[in-house]
């Protein structure tokens, strides 16, 4: 869990390839075509289905708590906050945004960025902006109500590179 561009995803996809489990993309099942948001109840369904897909377990990233209220924590066992300094996150966002708006690059169902955005409230640096310390203060609370998870708070490269390297592969537990 994180704001924009603290590096969730590319977290998530590592955490789930050493671990051996599916990594699920919030993000992926939210945003349909043409940069449709899927409603609530979609949204539960599709995110219950990919979970329950994996019994062995997986690893999610993302946040969407007014969709999904507490449906992953419930069944998470530990959430990794990455937390990087505003600098970071918002030199990240202006950065992935300008590339990804010039290569054209697909992001999910087909949905890439695009010119028009740039400026306005669905500008990522701009949601950055906006919504960098609210993360920070929400997500140790959120996790708080949920006494069962283990909160591991990253705040630097170096926490994060000590993280990666303490995970056990899964075929070196079995």
């Amino acid at each position: 869990m994180g704001g924009s561009c603290t590096g969730k995803t590319t977290v998530s996809r590592r955490l789930a390839a050493t671990l051996g489990v599916p990594h699920v993309e919030i993000d992926a099942l939210h945003h349909d075509p043409g940069w449709q948001e899927a409603p609530a109840e979609l949204l539960q369904t599709r995110v219950r289905a990919a979970l329950d897909s994996a019994p062995d377990g997986w690893v999610a990233d993302g946040n969407y708590r007014s969709k999904l209220g507490s449906l992953v924590l419930e069944r998470a066992d530990t959430v990794v906050h990455l937390e990087p300094p505003f600098r970071v996150a918002f030199w990240r966002a202006l950065r992935r945004t300008i590339v990804r708006t010039i290569t054209r690059e697909e992001l999910w169902n087909g949905n890439r960025e695009q010119i028009r955005h740039l400026f306005t409230r669905y500008w990522i640096p701009w949601w950055v902006l906006q919504t960098h310390r609210h993360y920070a203060r929400e997500i140790p609370q959120r996790v708080a109500e949920h006494p069962h998870l283990e909160l591991v708070h990253l705040k630097t490269p170096r926490e994060l590179a000590e993280l990666l390297d303490s995970i056990e592969p899964w075929a070196a537990r079995v």
